[in-house]
């Protein structure tokens, strides 16, 4: 019974991950977590423990600091429960990987879960990529697949296991390199930046150069060099943005600093206001917040809208005018202050600060993810609104992390 109950949450586990990335609609995948997370508590005998609970704390601290603003102010109820949602979504997701592994209690089972899923999703983009997209081009390739971190997750957990654990995943050598080769060429196809850089975070974790010392700030020191001055060749060469090749993404990469960070951007210049559109998100969210200074406190709350000021074509619906008036930011720090206010963002800066710290704690395969996933969650927040990305899947693997993690520190004498 034990075996099929493992193999029952496993599936479950994956039909969650695989939803999350597949399934467009937000609607239908908080529907789906929140149900299946109550039928979980329903029939299983589940204990909170202090160190689960302290670990979801400031998620729920958030969430109830959200709520002040939205007394103070008058929302339409759609978009407050549509913010709601949202806020709780991470709590949903840590929850679900930290109670159904749990139940399973199997690491190696975690970690196989995880490399297969991302393996089958790899195969799932080679054939997006033959089937449906323009092969000629990298804007092409990555017109219906902009990242995937279950595949960047899968890759590490494949490639570092042995190092760990001293053990192999697979039984034969040509299975384990048939997985690592669909992994790497799937994520390099992805041509995004966010998975490069968090590629470079995990890799600098597992080797300890994000544990603080003398060698690690030199290896760190290094690396910052390194990116300035591939930077400064980006902005010595001439690079065009129409090229079909790999000049077009290397743009992409040359313009990344100035779209989060500029914000004196000609709105009427739409060439201009789509390379710095981050920018552009967070100028205007500022811009309301000054206009009502208490929202620096406790945010607008649940339901606020950021007022654009145009109609911007962001429909899959040509023959809409566009959105005037958006609820979700990309850069996820601006996205938080507006919503939350400054004692939101302080918490949720704690929140990545503790996961990083964990490996202060002690040195294990669990602390080191752990650590790492705060790093890479300080970096997404900036482009793709870290933990509050409706696409995120990091979160699950976070949750089963501090599972085993908790145990292992249980474990301690």
């Amino acid at each position: 019974m034990k075996i099929q109950k493992e193999k029952f949450y496993t599936i479950i586990f994956v039909i969650v991950i695989f939803s999350q990335l597949y399934m467009s609609s937000f609607r239908f995948n908080t529907f789906l977590q929140i149900t299946v997370l109550f039928l979980f508590l329903l029939f299983e005998k589940i204990i909170f423990t202090k160190s689960l609970l302290r670990q979801i704390a400031p998620l729920f601290l958030i969430f109830f600091i959200g709520l002040a603003g939205t007394l103070i102010h008058s929302y339409a109820l759609v978009n407050i429960i549509k913010d709601i949602f949202h806020i709780i979504k991470p709590i949903n997701g840590l929850l679900i990987g930290y109670l159904f592994y749990k139940k399973i209690n199997d690491f190696e089972k975690f970690i196989r879960t995880i490399v297969v899923a991302g393996f089958v999703s790899a195969i799932i983009h080679f054939g997006t990529i033959l089937l449906f997209s323009d092969i000629t081009s990298v804007n092409g390739i990555r017109e219906l697949a902009r990242d995937n971190f279950l595949e960047l997750f899968s890759f590490f957990f494949l490639i570092f296991h042995k190092k760990f654990r001293n053990t192999n995943l697979f039984q034969t050598k040509s299975k384990h390199y048939l997985y690592i080769g669909v992994l790497t060429l799937s994520c390099i196809l992805y041509f995004s930046r966010t998975m490069i850089v968090s590629a470079i975070i995990l890799l600098m974790s597992i080797y300890g150069y994000t544990y603080i010392t003398r060698k690690g700030l030199k290896v760190i020191t290094a690396v910052i060099i390194l990116i300035g001055a591939f930077y400064m060749y980006l902005f010595s060469v001439k690079i065009d943005r129409n090229q079909p090749g790999l000049e077009s993404f290397l743009f992409k990469i040359k313009n990344a600093p100035s779209e989060i960070f500029k914000t004196k951007i000609d709105r009427e210049n739409h060439k201009d206001l789509w390379d710095h559109w981050r920018g552009y998100e967070a100028k205007r969210a500022y811009a309301l917040m000054q206009e009502n200074p208490s929202s620096f406190v406790f945010g607008n709350g649940y339901g606020s809208l950021v007022n654009l000021k145009f109609f911007a074509p962001l429909t899959e619906n040509s023959n809409d005018k566009g959105l005037k008036f958006i609820s979700e930011l990309h850069n996820g720090f601006a996205y938080i202050l507006y919503k939350i206010g400054i004692l939101g963002l302080v918490i949720y800066l704690y929140f990545l600060i503790r996961l990083y710290k964990t490996i202060y704690d002690k040195i294990t395969i669990y602390s080191i993810y752990i650590s790492a996933i705060g790093l890479v969650y300080l970096f997404t927040t900036l482009t793709i609104t870290g933990i509050y990305n409706s696409r995120d899947i990091i979160i699950f693997v976070l949750g089963a992390l501090l599972f085993f993690e908790s145990k292992d520190r249980k474990a301690i004498p």
